[in-house]
């Protein structure tokens, strides 16, 4: 147990009707009774020692990453890394790391098709290789790292580029963090990293910029059964641009970067025959620039999606994008797609509670209100908690879209929130003669994610029926999100079990809950 969970089992356990002396008596003889063997003491500290142990080398390793990739982009080329780790100690490891890459590849099977590492699998990669050569695996990951540091050199120049950039990446994934469930502070920071970026290091180019995803053709049925429609842009083009949609047998280079997989670069735009002009107001003659279109890819390097650049609306003959601006970009993607993906998740875990709480109110009448908040960052490394849900006692739900930011230095009677944030445990209550539950749901490394504030009014506990519900809903809601987090990690292939999650192609992440509740029926006929 951890301090905040220690004291909020023993808040728990007493009670809030409890006198002081009670407390001490207790304090006591917790004192007087816990005992400690030597056994359980060094095995805990091995545990600690353990666990240090990997947030250190954790933390080395993605600095080595860094370090390589200096462009920011958010992978290394496989090939790359390969060529410079076979000479190592003079290139007598070759075997070894053939071995490594082979087991990498096997484990990570879209490698042998992309060729690009991760700051995972990069550091899988390194870890695969020390644990091949005889002597301390340590020792072997430490003489890695120096030897990859020296083969990587940055000019002080290079290293300034490198350091606003990951600045303006980091806004992004900070915009993701801080926005709930909306996307538009995530687009607003990704046209502002590409601005920021040609304002310092781009010749002040002026350029347009926009992000298409894709999605299921359901307008026209007679086209391709994908489009692409416009989420985004700089705001001179949006009159032309925001919200149209692209289709396969349109013109353009969009769809091509998306099959190859790969970025498409056009110069001279006059030149190319086959681009979209979102804007037929333009003249012939105004129709000149260079133009840039890079493909978006989830944790699983499928392409969901594309970001483009274009210099039309800049006047100089010679505007175009130089090699380490193209790599920036492919940093932006990166960075998007992060964001992109966790906005996607915290809709996800968003829809499993609104049909968690549909699934229980006709079953627990004793149940006041609910409201479910999820947990974001807030301010100077604090965190804060968004209301996105309130239920009252018919079931009638409403979903915040722009959710009420819960602040703890502002909120002294919402506290309990706090400490269940903090212990990651059931937290009970009661505010002005109003009992409470608040109850958080867990991200994989039982972090707290999203907490339900259950309202049971006058009542000190609910009658026995409704608490055995309450604690299934609550069992499914929890089964259903680590699935929906697992299937967010790269080494994971999505399952599914109930047909409705392939016609669906999981975009109603509420079947999940009722998936793992016919499970655990099945199990128990």
């Amino acid at each position: 147990l951890t301090l905040p969970q220690f004291v909020q089992l023993m808040d728990n356990f007493v009670g809030e009707d409890i006198s002081l002396r009670t407390v001490k008596r207790l304090t006591a003889f917790i004192k007087e009774e816990y005992k400690q063997t030597e056994e359980e003491k060094m095995e805990q500290l091995e545990k600690v020692h353990h666990m240090s142990h990997v947030a250190q080398r954790k933390q080395l390793l993605e600095a080595l990453f860094e370090k390589w990739d200096s462009s920011a982009c958010g992978s290394l080329e496989l090939e790359e890394v390969v060529a410079v780790l076979s000479t190592f100690e003079g290139g007598l490891g070759k075997e070894a790391l053939m071995n490594a890459k082979e087991q990498l590849c096997s484990r990570y099977p879209q490698l042998s098709r992309v060729g690009k590492l991760s700051p995972k699998t990069f550091q899988t990669f390194l870890e695969l290789i020390a644990s091949t050569f005889t002597g301390s695996e340590d020792e072997t990951i430490d003489n890695l790292v120096k030897f990859l540091t020296t083969s990587v050199e940055q000019s002080h120049t290079e290293s300034l580029q490198s350091s606003a950039r990951r600045k303006w990446l980091q806004d992004i994934q900070q915009a993701a963090e801080s926005s709930g469930t909306s996307m538009e502070p995530v687009y607003k920071a990704v046209i502002k990293a590409l601005s920021q970026d040609m304002e310092a290091h781009g010749d002040n180019k002026r350029i347009s910029a926009y992000i298409a995803l894709l999605e299921e053709n359901r307008l026209s049925p007679e086209r391709e059964q994908v489009c692409l429609r416009y989420v985004a842009c700089t705001a001179d083009d949006a009159p032309h641009v925001l919200n149209q949609v692209l289709h396969r047998d349109m013109q353009g280079v969009s769809f091509a970067a998306i099959d190859q997989g790969k970025p498409i670069y056009v110069p001279k735009v006059e030149l190319h025959g086959n681009i979209h002009f979102w804007n037929s107001d333009r003249p012939v003659e105004e129709r000149k620039g260079s133009l840039l279109v890079l493909p978006l890819y989830d944790a699983h390097w499928r392409v969901f999606g594309i970001l483009g650049l274009d210099t039309l609306r800049d006047q100089c003959q010679k505007s175009i994008f130089l090699t380490h601006e193209i790599t920036f970009y492919k940093g932006v993607c990166h960075a998007f797609s992060k964001a992109y993906h966790h906005i996607c998740m915290r809709e996800n875990v968003l829809q499993v509670a609104v049909t968690a709480l549909d699934w229980l109110y006709p079953r627990t009448p004793s149940i006041h209100a609910v409201t479910a908040y999820l947990v974001a960052p807030g301010k100077d490394k604090n965190y804060a908690l968004h209301k996105v849900i309130t239920t009252d006692n018919t079931g009638q739900k409403e979903i915040h879209s722009s959710p009420g930011v819960l602040l703890r230095e502002e909120n002294l009677l919402r506290d309990y929130l706090f400490k269940c944030k903090d212990s990651s445990e059931v937290t009970l209550i009661s505010v002005y003669g109003e009992h409470h539950i608040a109850v958080p749901l867990h991200d994989l490394s039982r972090q707290t994610l999203s907490i339900f504030d259950i309202s049971i009014g006058q009542h000190k506990k609910l009658p026995p029926q409704e608490q055995k519900d309450l604690q299934k809903m609550l069992k499914m809601a929890q089964a259903a999100c680590s699935e929906i987090l697992q299937r967010s990690l790269e080494e994971t292939q999505p399952t599914q079990v109930l047909e409705a999650e392939r016609v669906a192609n999981m975009r109603h992440a509420g079947i999940l809950f009722h998936r793992f509740m016919l499970q655990e029926l099945r199990e128990c006929v």
